[in-house]
């Protein structure tokens, strides 16, 4: 399967198939100044940009709930940092994944955890975010239960072409409010 990124899609080349596939001649397709065209491949960038930081959230989440520490731990830059208190401090992707299997083992599949309302600022290839967690668990008697929501406060960092957490700081709002991970 052939993949293509913004790197190999150029505006006039898109604009080009355009054309031919309407029977419009190409001169009356592309009438935007270079500067046009830069500021919607900039736009277009962003937007892939903010979608895949978005995606690694849900990765997180995820992998988190299946027990995937070593995707989980993918998620992070080489030298990421994941702040979450009780359940652990660590730097690196290794020191990463074992803080996480030891904190969570015998533990899957006991909850799940929804991620929402990313607020992202993007800075070139550094971004800054803030999103929503929320964690469900079943109860004894079987009922569904909220047992915690909060934030994770994150620096990010793109590294070797991919969106990836620098620093996960979490917040627990409930059932602690403003108390830190």
């Amino acid at each position: 399967m052939l993949e293509l990124t913004l790197e190999h899609i150029t505006l006039a080349g898109v604009a080009t198939l355009l054309a031919a596939a309407v029977g419009i001649p190409l001169g009356i397709l592309i009438t935007m100044t270079q500067d046009a065209q830069d500021d919607v491949e900039a736009r277009l960038r962003r937007l892939e940009d903010r979608l895949e930081i978005q995606q690694l959230f849900v990765d997180y989440g995820r992998h988190l709930d299946r027990g995937d520490f070593a995707a989980f731990a993918e998620l992070f830059s080489r030298d990421g940092e994941i702040l979450l208190g009780p359940i652990g401090r660590a730097k690196g992707r290794r020191e990463i994944q074992a803080t996480l299997e030891a904190a969570l083992a015998g533990r899957i599949g006991e909850t799940v955890h929804v991620v929402s309302s990313p607020a992202i600022e993007l800075s070139g290839d550094v971004a800054t975010s803030e999103v929503m967690w929320t964690v469900l668990a079943r109860t004894p008697e079987g009922d569904l239960a909220v047992t915690m929501a909060g934030r994770h406060v994150d620096d990010l960092v793109r590294e070797e072409g991919r969106w990836r957490i620098l620093r996960r700081k979490g917040l627990i709002d409930l059932p602690d409010p403003g108390r830190i991970l």
